[in-house]
Protein backbone atom coordinates (compact mmCIF):
# COMPACT_ATOMS: atom_id res chain seq x y z
CA UNK A 1 0.00 0.00 0.00
CA UNK A 2 1.22 3.50 -0.88
CA UNK A 3 0.43 5.72 2.09
CA UNK A 4 0.59 9.51 2.08
CA UNK A 5 0.69 11.10 5.53
CA UNK A 6 0.33 14.84 5.93
CA UNK A 7 1.74 16.60 8.99
CA UNK A 8 1.84 20.24 8.01
CA UNK A 9 3.67 21.73 11.01
CA UNK A 10 5.13 18.68 12.79
CA UNK A 11 7.94 17.23 10.73
CA UNK A 12 8.96 13.68 11.64
CA UNK A 13 12.56 14.75 11.06
CA UNK A 14 12.39 16.64 14.38
CA UNK A 15 12.97 13.34 16.19
CA UNK A 16 16.46 13.29 14.70
CA UNK A 17 17.37 16.65 16.23
CA UNK A 18 17.21 18.51 19.51
CA UNK A 19 14.24 20.66 20.33
CA UNK A 20 11.48 18.28 21.39
CA UNK A 21 9.61 19.94 24.20
CA UNK A 22 9.50 23.34 22.50
CA UNK A 23 6.20 25.11 21.79
CA UNK A 24 5.36 23.40 18.47
CA UNK A 25 7.55 20.30 18.61
CA UNK A 26 6.49 17.32 20.66
CA UNK A 27 4.29 14.26 20.59
CA UNK A 28 2.92 14.67 17.07
CA UNK A 29 6.42 14.72 15.56
CA UNK A 30 7.23 11.48 17.39
CA UNK A 31 3.87 9.91 16.51
CA UNK A 32 4.15 10.58 12.78
CA UNK A 33 7.77 9.41 12.59
CA UNK A 34 7.17 6.21 14.54
CA UNK A 35 3.88 5.29 12.87
CA UNK A 36 5.33 5.86 9.40
CA UNK A 37 8.34 3.69 10.24
CA UNK A 38 6.20 0.93 11.76
CA UNK A 39 3.92 0.87 8.71
CA UNK A 40 6.98 0.67 6.45
CA UNK A 41 8.20 -2.28 8.52
CA UNK A 42 4.90 -4.00 7.62
CA UNK A 43 5.75 -3.66 3.93
CA UNK A 44 4.08 -0.38 3.04
CA UNK A 45 5.60 2.60 1.25
CA UNK A 46 5.10 5.85 3.19
CA UNK A 47 5.59 9.47 2.20
CA UNK A 48 5.16 12.16 4.87
CA UNK A 49 4.30 15.62 3.56
CA UNK A 50 5.30 18.55 5.78
CA UNK A 51 5.72 22.27 5.13
CA UNK A 52 9.13 23.51 4.03
CA UNK A 53 10.27 25.86 6.80
CA UNK A 54 13.89 26.31 5.71
CA UNK A 55 15.06 27.20 2.18
CA UNK A 56 18.04 24.85 2.57
CA UNK A 57 15.84 21.77 2.94
CA UNK A 58 15.78 19.45 -0.08
CA UNK A 59 12.42 18.43 -1.50
CA UNK A 60 12.85 14.84 -0.27
CA UNK A 61 14.70 13.31 2.66
CA UNK A 62 14.83 9.71 3.81
CA UNK A 63 13.62 9.11 7.36
CA UNK A 64 14.26 5.36 7.22
CA UNK A 65 13.66 2.29 5.09
CA UNK A 66 10.41 2.78 3.23
CA UNK A 67 9.76 6.31 4.58
CA UNK A 68 10.40 9.53 2.68
CA UNK A 69 9.73 13.04 3.99
CA UNK A 70 8.55 15.50 1.33
CA UNK A 71 8.92 19.24 1.99
CA UNK A 72 6.00 21.12 0.49
CA UNK A 73 6.51 24.75 -0.63
CA UNK A 74 3.57 26.49 1.07
CA UNK A 75 4.12 29.98 2.42
CA UNK A 76 7.50 31.42 3.35
CA UNK A 77 10.34 28.94 3.81
CA UNK A 78 10.85 29.88 7.44
CA UNK A 79 9.69 28.70 10.83
CA UNK A 80 6.28 30.06 11.76
CA UNK A 81 3.98 29.33 14.72
CA UNK A 82 1.47 26.69 13.70
CA UNK A 83 -1.45 29.01 14.41
CA UNK A 84 -0.26 31.21 11.52
CA UNK A 85 -0.22 28.44 8.88
CA UNK A 86 -3.89 28.21 7.84
CA UNK A 87 -3.59 30.75 4.97
CA UNK A 88 -1.04 28.47 3.28
CA UNK A 89 -3.05 25.23 3.38
CA UNK A 90 -4.72 25.81 0.00
CA UNK A 91 -1.27 26.16 -1.58
CA UNK A 92 -0.17 23.04 0.30
CA UNK A 93 -3.16 21.05 -0.99
CA UNK A 94 -2.83 22.27 -4.58
CA UNK A 95 0.83 21.26 -4.64
CA UNK A 96 -0.01 17.73 -3.47
CA UNK A 97 -2.88 17.42 -5.97
CA UNK A 98 -0.60 18.36 -8.84
CA UNK A 99 1.98 15.84 -7.65
CA UNK A 100 -0.60 13.06 -7.40
CA UNK A 101 -2.47 13.77 -10.65
CA UNK A 102 -0.92 10.83 -12.50
CA UNK A 103 -0.51 8.38 -9.60
CA UNK A 104 -2.44 9.12 -6.40
CA UNK A 105 -1.57 7.24 -3.20
CA UNK A 106 -3.76 4.39 -1.98
CA UNK A 107 -4.51 6.11 1.33
CA UNK A 108 -4.28 9.69 2.58
CA UNK A 109 -3.89 10.20 6.35
CA UNK A 110 -3.97 13.72 7.81
CA UNK A 111 -2.42 14.49 11.18
CA UNK A 112 -3.85 17.63 12.84
CA UNK A 113 -6.73 19.72 11.56
CA UNK A 114 -4.76 21.98 9.21
CA UNK A 115 -3.32 18.92 7.50
CA UNK A 116 -6.93 17.84 6.96
CA UNK A 117 -7.70 21.21 5.37
CA UNK A 118 -4.83 20.70 2.92
CA UNK A 119 -6.01 17.15 2.19
CA UNK A 120 -9.60 18.17 1.45
CA UNK A 121 -8.22 20.80 -0.91
CA UNK A 122 -6.18 18.14 -2.75
CA UNK A 123 -9.21 15.83 -2.90
CA UNK A 124 -11.10 18.37 -4.98
CA UNK A 125 -9.15 17.10 -7.99
CA UNK A 126 -7.64 13.78 -6.83
CA UNK A 127 -9.80 10.94 -5.53
CA UNK A 128 -8.14 9.12 -2.64
CA UNK A 129 -9.51 7.52 0.58
CA UNK A 130 -8.99 9.94 3.47
CA UNK A 131 -8.38 9.28 7.18
CA UNK A 132 -8.16 12.08 9.76
CA UNK A 133 -6.37 12.09 13.12
CA UNK A 134 -6.83 15.38 14.97
CA UNK A 135 -4.31 14.90 17.84
CA UNK A 136 -6.10 17.83 19.54
CA UNK A 137 -9.54 19.38 19.09
CA UNK A 138 -10.18 23.10 18.95
CA UNK A 139 -13.46 22.82 20.83
CA UNK A 140 -11.61 21.30 23.81
CA UNK A 141 -8.81 23.83 23.62
CA UNK A 142 -11.30 26.71 23.52
CA UNK A 143 -13.19 25.28 26.48
CA UNK A 144 -10.09 25.17 28.67
CA UNK A 145 -8.13 28.17 27.41
CA UNK A 146 -10.86 30.65 26.54
CA UNK A 147 -9.44 33.97 25.44
CA UNK A 148 -5.90 32.59 25.65
CA UNK A 149 -6.59 30.23 22.75
CA UNK A 150 -4.54 31.51 19.81
CA UNK A 151 -6.08 29.15 17.22
CA UNK A 152 -7.56 30.71 14.07
CA UNK A 153 -11.22 31.64 14.43
CA UNK A 154 -12.16 29.22 11.63
CA UNK A 155 -10.75 26.18 13.43
CA UNK A 156 -13.92 24.93 15.10
CA UNK A 157 -16.05 25.01 11.94
CA UNK A 158 -13.29 23.47 9.81
CA UNK A 159 -12.74 20.64 12.32
CA UNK A 160 -16.45 19.87 12.42
CA UNK A 161 -16.46 19.68 8.62
CA UNK A 162 -13.47 17.35 8.61
CA UNK A 163 -15.10 15.11 11.24
CA UNK A 164 -18.15 14.75 8.98
CA UNK A 165 -16.32 14.41 5.66
CA UNK A 166 -13.43 12.04 6.41
CA UNK A 167 -13.81 8.44 5.30
CA UNK A 168 -12.31 7.39 8.64
CA UNK A 169 -11.70 9.41 11.81
CA UNK A 170 -8.98 7.92 14.00
CA UNK A 171 -9.23 9.07 17.61
CA UNK A 172 -6.27 8.43 19.89
CA UNK A 173 -8.36 8.08 23.07
CA UNK A 174 -11.89 7.06 24.01
CA UNK A 175 -12.59 10.46 25.56
CA UNK A 176 -12.05 12.03 22.13
CA UNK A 177 -14.81 9.91 20.58
CA UNK A 178 -17.50 11.69 22.60
CA UNK A 179 -16.20 15.06 21.41
CA UNK A 180 -16.05 13.93 17.79
CA UNK A 181 -19.57 12.52 17.81
CA UNK A 182 -20.77 15.85 19.17
CA UNK A 183 -19.09 17.52 16.19
CA UNK A 184 -21.17 15.35 13.87
CA UNK A 185 -18.70 12.60 12.99
CA UNK A 186 -20.69 9.56 11.77
CA UNK A 187 -20.36 6.72 14.27
CA UNK A 188 -19.48 4.25 11.51
CA UNK A 189 -16.36 6.21 10.57
CA UNK A 190 -15.00 6.34 14.14
CA UNK A 191 -12.01 4.27 15.24
CA UNK A 192 -9.81 4.43 18.35
CA UNK A 193 -6.11 3.75 17.80
CA UNK A 194 -3.76 5.03 20.52
CA UNK A 195 -0.31 6.51 20.21
CA UNK A 196 2.59 4.21 20.99
CA UNK A 197 6.15 3.91 22.19
CA UNK A 198 9.13 1.66 21.55
CA UNK A 199 9.74 -0.11 24.88
CA UNK A 200 13.26 -1.11 23.81
CA UNK A 201 14.32 2.54 23.98
CA UNK A 202 13.52 2.81 27.68
CA UNK A 203 15.64 0.10 29.25
CA UNK A 204 18.89 2.10 29.31
CA UNK A 205 20.46 1.61 32.74
CA UNK A 206 23.13 4.29 32.23
CA UNK A 207 23.29 6.81 35.08
CA UNK A 208 21.85 10.25 34.46
CA UNK A 209 24.21 13.22 34.32
CA UNK A 210 24.93 14.34 37.87
CA UNK A 211 23.72 17.88 37.33
CA UNK A 212 20.17 16.69 36.71
CA UNK A 213 19.72 16.13 40.44
CA UNK A 214 21.46 17.56 43.49
CA UNK A 215 19.39 16.44 46.49
CA UNK A 216 18.40 13.14 48.06
CA UNK A 217 14.80 13.55 49.17
CA UNK A 218 13.03 11.96 46.24
CA UNK A 219 13.03 12.74 42.54
CA UNK A 220 9.91 14.03 40.76
CA UNK A 221 10.08 14.67 37.02
CA UNK A 222 7.88 16.82 34.81
CA UNK A 223 8.60 16.38 31.09
CA UNK A 224 6.51 18.35 28.59
CA UNK A 225 6.25 21.33 26.35
CA UNK A 226 6.30 24.41 28.55
CA UNK A 227 2.86 25.83 27.91
CA UNK A 228 0.46 26.81 30.66
CA UNK A 229 -2.14 24.11 30.03
CA UNK A 230 0.44 21.40 30.81
CA UNK A 231 -0.02 22.27 34.50
CA UNK A 232 3.65 22.28 35.49
CA UNK A 233 2.84 25.05 37.98
CA UNK A 234 0.59 22.56 39.79
CA UNK A 235 3.60 20.33 40.44
CA UNK A 236 5.62 23.30 41.69
CA UNK A 237 2.83 24.27 44.07
CA UNK A 238 2.54 20.67 45.30
CA UNK A 239 6.27 20.52 46.02
CA UNK A 240 5.82 22.99 48.88
CA UNK A 241 4.03 20.17 50.74
CA UNK A 242 6.44 17.38 49.79
CA UNK A 243 9.39 17.95 52.15
CA UNK A 244 12.92 17.43 50.79
CA UNK A 245 11.78 16.21 47.36
CA UNK A 246 13.25 17.75 44.23
CA UNK A 247 11.49 18.57 40.99
CA UNK A 248 13.20 18.51 37.61
CA UNK A 249 11.30 20.19 34.77
CA UNK A 250 12.37 19.23 31.24
CA UNK A 251 11.07 21.04 28.18
CA UNK A 252 11.01 24.53 26.73
CA UNK A 253 13.29 26.39 24.34
CA UNK A 254 16.87 25.38 23.74
CA UNK A 255 19.89 27.61 24.13
CA UNK A 256 19.85 31.32 24.86
CA UNK A 257 16.10 31.66 24.30
CA UNK A 258 15.37 29.56 27.38
CA UNK A 259 15.97 32.23 30.02
CA UNK A 260 13.87 34.75 28.07
CA UNK A 261 10.88 32.45 27.58
CA UNK A 262 7.74 33.84 29.29
CA UNK A 263 6.62 30.45 30.62
CA UNK A 264 10.08 29.68 32.02
CA UNK A 265 10.03 33.03 33.82
CA UNK A 266 6.53 32.37 35.13
CA UNK A 267 7.47 28.93 36.47
CA UNK A 268 10.58 30.31 38.17
CA UNK A 269 8.43 33.00 39.78
CA UNK A 270 6.00 30.30 40.96
CA UNK A 271 8.87 28.36 42.53
CA UNK A 272 10.01 31.49 44.35
CA UNK A 273 6.47 32.27 45.50
CA UNK A 274 6.02 28.80 46.96
CA UNK A 275 9.45 28.79 48.60
CA UNK A 276 10.78 25.82 46.62
CA UNK A 277 13.16 27.51 44.17
CA UNK A 278 16.12 25.68 45.72
CA UNK A 279 14.42 22.34 44.97
CA UNK A 280 13.34 23.03 41.36
CA UNK A 281 15.58 22.63 38.30
CA UNK A 282 14.53 23.64 34.79
CA UNK A 283 16.58 21.83 32.14
CA UNK A 284 15.13 23.23 28.93
CA UNK A 285 14.78 21.10 25.80
CA UNK A 286 16.24 17.61 26.17
CA UNK A 287 17.80 15.62 23.36
CA UNK A 288 15.63 12.70 22.37
CA UNK A 289 18.26 10.07 23.13
CA UNK A 290 18.57 11.35 26.71
CA UNK A 291 14.86 11.03 27.52
CA UNK A 292 15.01 7.36 28.64
CA UNK A 293 17.84 8.09 31.08
CA UNK A 294 16.01 11.13 32.36
CA UNK A 295 12.83 9.13 32.99
CA UNK A 296 14.64 6.25 34.67
CA UNK A 297 16.46 8.65 36.98
CA UNK A 298 13.13 9.75 38.49
CA UNK A 299 11.25 8.16 41.37
CA UNK A 300 7.88 9.48 40.15
CA UNK A 301 6.84 11.15 36.89
CA UNK A 302 4.16 13.82 37.26
CA UNK A 303 1.92 14.64 34.28
CA UNK A 304 -0.71 17.16 35.38
CA UNK A 305 -2.23 18.96 32.38
CA UNK A 306 -5.57 20.76 32.49
CA UNK A 307 -6.52 18.66 29.46
CA UNK A 308 -4.59 16.26 27.25
CA UNK A 309 -5.80 14.74 23.97
CA UNK A 310 -3.48 11.75 24.47
CA UNK A 311 -0.16 12.43 26.20
CA UNK A 312 2.92 10.45 25.20
CA UNK A 313 5.00 11.11 28.34
CA UNK A 314 2.91 8.82 30.60
CA UNK A 315 3.53 5.95 28.17
CA UNK A 316 7.24 6.69 28.03
CA UNK A 317 7.44 6.80 31.82
CA UNK A 318 5.56 3.49 32.07
CA UNK A 319 7.88 1.95 29.48
CA UNK A 320 10.79 3.08 31.66
CA UNK A 321 9.22 1.31 34.63
CA UNK A 322 8.33 4.44 36.53
CA UNK A 323 5.02 5.18 38.28
CA UNK A 324 3.00 8.05 36.84
CA UNK A 325 0.85 10.53 38.71
CA UNK A 326 -1.42 11.98 36.07
CA UNK A 327 -4.44 14.23 35.73
CA UNK A 328 -7.69 12.32 35.23
CA UNK A 329 -8.30 13.88 31.81
CA UNK A 330 -8.33 12.91 28.14
CA UNK A 331 -5.96 10.21 27.03
CA UNK A 332 -4.52 9.77 30.52
CA UNK A 333 -7.82 8.12 31.49
CA UNK A 334 -6.92 5.35 29.01
CA UNK A 335 -3.20 4.95 29.51
CA UNK A 336 -2.86 5.19 33.30
CA UNK A 337 -4.77 2.51 35.19
CA UNK A 338 -5.48 4.14 38.53
CA UNK A 339 -3.91 2.20 41.38
CA UNK A 340 -2.29 -0.29 38.97
CA UNK A 341 0.21 1.61 36.79
CA UNK A 342 -0.03 4.97 38.52
CA UNK A 343 -2.43 7.31 40.26
CA UNK A 344 -5.03 9.70 38.85
CA UNK A 345 -5.43 13.13 40.44
CA UNK A 346 -7.79 16.00 39.62
CA UNK A 347 -6.25 18.68 37.38
CA UNK A 348 -5.13 21.89 39.09
CA UNK A 349 -5.29 20.34 42.57
CA UNK A 350 -1.84 20.76 44.19
CA UNK A 351 -3.05 19.57 47.60
CA UNK A 352 -4.19 16.19 46.28
CA UNK A 353 -1.07 15.91 44.11
CA UNK A 354 1.17 16.61 47.11
CA UNK A 355 -0.54 13.90 49.16
CA UNK A 356 -0.07 11.31 46.41
CA UNK A 357 3.58 12.27 45.87
CA UNK A 358 4.31 12.05 49.59
CA UNK A 359 2.77 8.56 49.76
CA UNK A 360 4.65 7.28 46.72
CA UNK A 361 8.02 8.73 47.66
CA UNK A 362 7.71 7.08 51.08
CA UNK A 363 6.85 3.65 49.60
CA UNK A 364 9.53 2.23 47.28
CA UNK A 365 7.80 -1.16 47.07
CA UNK A 366 4.60 0.40 45.77
CA UNK A 367 6.56 2.49 43.29
CA UNK A 368 8.27 -0.64 41.99
CA UNK A 369 4.95 -2.47 41.64
CA UNK A 370 3.31 0.38 39.77
CA UNK A 371 6.34 0.74 37.50
CA UNK A 372 6.43 -2.96 36.66
CA UNK A 373 2.71 -3.00 35.88
CA UNK A 374 3.13 0.05 33.67
CA UNK A 375 5.93 -1.53 31.67
CA UNK A 376 3.83 -4.66 31.16
CA UNK A 377 0.84 -2.60 29.99
CA UNK A 378 2.93 -0.73 27.44
CA UNK A 379 4.42 -3.97 26.09
CA UNK A 380 0.94 -5.46 25.68
CA UNK A 381 -1.06 -2.50 24.38
CA UNK A 382 1.06 0.42 23.21
CA UNK A 383 3.93 -0.75 21.02
CA UNK A 384 4.27 0.92 17.64
CA UNK A 385 4.03 -2.48 15.98
CA UNK A 386 0.54 -2.91 17.44
CA UNK A 387 -0.46 0.67 16.66
CA UNK A 388 0.65 0.20 13.05
CA UNK A 389 -1.31 -3.06 12.78
CA UNK A 390 -4.47 -1.37 14.06
CA UNK A 391 -3.96 1.62 11.76
CA UNK A 392 -3.51 -0.71 8.81
CA UNK A 393 -6.80 -2.37 9.74
CA UNK A 394 -8.55 1.02 9.66
CA UNK A 395 -7.08 1.74 6.22
CA UNK A 396 -8.25 -1.64 4.94
CA UNK A 397 -11.78 -1.22 6.31
CA UNK A 398 -12.01 2.28 4.90
CA UNK A 399 -10.89 1.32 1.42
CA UNK A 400 -13.09 -1.81 1.40
CA UNK A 401 -16.14 0.20 2.47
CA UNK A 402 -15.53 2.77 -0.25
CA UNK A 403 -15.03 0.05 -2.87
CA UNK A 404 -18.25 -1.64 -1.79
CA UNK A 405 -20.09 1.67 -1.97
CA UNK A 406 -18.89 2.32 -5.51
CA UNK A 407 -19.93 -1.18 -6.54
CA UNK A 408 -23.59 -0.66 -5.62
Amino acid sequence: MRIAMVSEHASPLAVLATGLGTADAGGQNVHVAALASALAARGHSVEVYTRRDDPALPERMTLGDGVEVVHVPAGPAEQLPKDELLPYMAEFGDWMAERWAAAPPDVLHAHFWMSGVACTRARRTVSVPFAQTFHALGVVKRRHQGAQDTSPAERLDLEAGLARQADAVIATATDEVRELLALGAPAQTMHVVPCGVDPALFVDESPAPEDWWQGRGGRVLSLSRLVERKGVDTVIAALANVPDAELVIAGGPAGAAFDQDPEVRRLRAEAERHGVADRVRLLGAVERDLVPRLLRSADVVACTPWYEPFGIVPLEAMAAGRPVVGSAVGGLLDTIVDGVTGVHVPPRDPERLAAVLRDLLADPERRAALGAAGAARVAERYTWARVAEETETVYARMTSALSAGRGR
